[in-house]
């Protein structure tokens, strides 16, 4: 039995969060509000509301599912109060209404069935509605690197540290999309966030010491459009097949 309010905390292993991460949302913004429409909005998994903040900017009605009560508590302080916050999983609520869009963000990887998942989210998207699904990338540059450090036996495996928190799968462009299709799900546009030659707290520790700059990270931004394979975040855009 998963203990969902457990998963997200640090632990010995490995930390959750890094700055680093509000990098990247600022850039995925970038790269998936060109495809929003107006209309309903639904985000899955929010973790502290950092995502939910950026998407209420963006749409005026949104709905929130978050299987941890915790979470959705600390969130909830953060986001207008228009926005709402629905307590369980994919699998255990219903929605009658049909959403525009859809935000699935670094939440597909922690799924125990990912495509039944993806299955029932499909029922809820409007005949013209878009599915956005952002997951880490298991071929991102600083991930290969740690493959030939021996720190990861492998690009695609779950460490200990990222099972601890709830991680199932790694994913790959190629994988993701395998299970997007399988899901009866069409993809309208993929991609790659931030070219990543260092890992998060790397990335963190050179922001602070200014080793680094906003040139050299939109620098990075730029060459993950080019080289998805190999940014820190991978992203398909979808429709309903």
């Amino acid at each position: 039995m998963r203990n969902f309010n457990e998963e997200y905390r640090d632990t010995g292993l490995r930390q959750y969060a890094y700055d680093f991460d509000s990098i990247v949302r600022k850039y995925m913004m970038q790269s998936l509000s060109p495809f929003f429409t107006a209309g309903k909005a639904l985000e899955i998994g929010c973790f502290q509301g950092d995502s939910t903040t950026l998407f209420s900017e963006c749409f005026e009605d949104l709905t929130v599912i978050e299987p941890a009560e915790s979470l959705i508590a600390i969130a909830k302080e953060r986001v207008p109060s228009r926005v709402q916050f629905v307590q369980g999983t994919i699998q255990s609520v219903d929605f009658s209404g049909e959403f525009e869009s859809i935000f699935l963000v670094h939440t597909l990887e922690h799924l125990d069935d990912p495509i039944a998942d993806l299955e029932r989210i499909k029922t809820w998207l409007a005949p013209s509605g878009k599915l956005f699904v952002v997951v880490p990338n298991a071929y991102a540059a600083s991930r290969q690197i740690a493959v030939h450090m021996s720190l990861i036996n492998t690009c695609t495996s779950v460490t200990e540290g990222e099972r601890e928190h709830g991680h199932r799968c790694t994913y790959s462009l190629d994988t993701l999309e395998h299970d997007v299709r399988s899901a009866g799900l069409s993809v309208v546009s993929r991609g790659g966030i931030v070219f990543k030659p260092f890992a998060n707290f790397q990335f963190d520790l050179m922001i602070q010491h200014k080793i680094i700059d906003q040139a050299y990270l939109d620098g990075c931004y730029a060459l993950g459009m080019k080289y998805p394979d190999l940014s820190a975040s991978i992203y398909l855009v979808c429709g309903r097949d």
